[in-house]
């Protein structure tokens, strides 16, 4: 294989809804600046579909492979992927990103994330059709709506995992609970304030998102009060 970004620390796949996991990894800005990162894993029968990639020990990857076969690779925005090229050349899957995405290494994906375009039918594509860059959230359509997002719409209920000048970036930057992010709203573009009131519209109750905490039954209402707080 190619030099691929290693395996970061990262926590334990944890069983969030029936048959959709979480791994909690860890991602590097620079020396002694580390944030936590989320991956998802949803599988129906054996076949796996992974949700903003995050690399495994070889003890994760065996747990991985203990939970089935990695069929499909799913980059959701513009500013995660680093790991997607060790994925694709690992477990050849198909791989889908959201038209106009650029990857690492210059990888090309196969399959356009689109609405009405998704590997599985009960997985819907949100499109943040007004942003400056590719962003999409799904809707997985269980246990009343499982919202997965990337950078759009985050809830950091911690930042145990940060190294501590990460959690002092974070800090100054106001990332928490139910957060939309400064950074990335200002790349995308306020053209986006319109697409989260569609988005709120949707039918959803859980989130899992690309960074922070997963958050049970008042996902919609996490998104109005983040929307409210955030997007001025």
């Amino acid at each position: 294989m190619p030099d691929f970004a290693p395996a970061m620390p990262h926590g334990p796949i944890t069983e969030v809804f029936p048959d959709v996991f979480l791994v909690t990894g860890s991602f590097r800005f620079a020396p002694g600046l580390t944030i936590t990162r989320n991956m998802t894993i949803v599988r129906e029968g054996r076949e796996l579909t992974i949700v903003n990639t995050v690399r495994l020990s070889p003890e994760g990857e065996a747990e991985l492979a203990r939970l089935g076969d990695v069929k499909h690779v799913m980059r959701l925005g513009a500013f995660h992927g680093l790991d997607d090229p060790y994925y694709v050349a690992r477990y050849k899957p198909a791989f889908w990103a959201p038209p106009g995405t650029r990857h690492h290494g210059d990888l090309p994906h196969d399959r356009d994330l689109l609405p009405g375009n998704s590997p599985m039918d009960d997985l819907c594509v949100f499109g943040f059709a007004a942003g400056r860059q590719p962003e999409v959230a799904l809707i997985l359509e269980r246990e009343g709506g499982i919202l997965l997002t990337c950078d759009a719409f985050q809830n950091w209920t911690t930042l145990e995992g940060c190294s501590f000048l990460g959690k002092i970036m974070m800090k100054m930057m106001g990332f928490g609970p139910l957060h939309i992010g400064t950074p990335w709203l200002k790349a995308m573009g306020s053209g986006v304030r319109a697409d989260f009131e569609r988005l709120a519209e949707r039918q959803f109750v859980h989130l899992i998102p690309g960074h922070g905490t997963v958050l049970k039954d008042t996902a919609k209402e996490g998104l109005r009060i983040a929307m409210a707080r955030c997007l001025k």
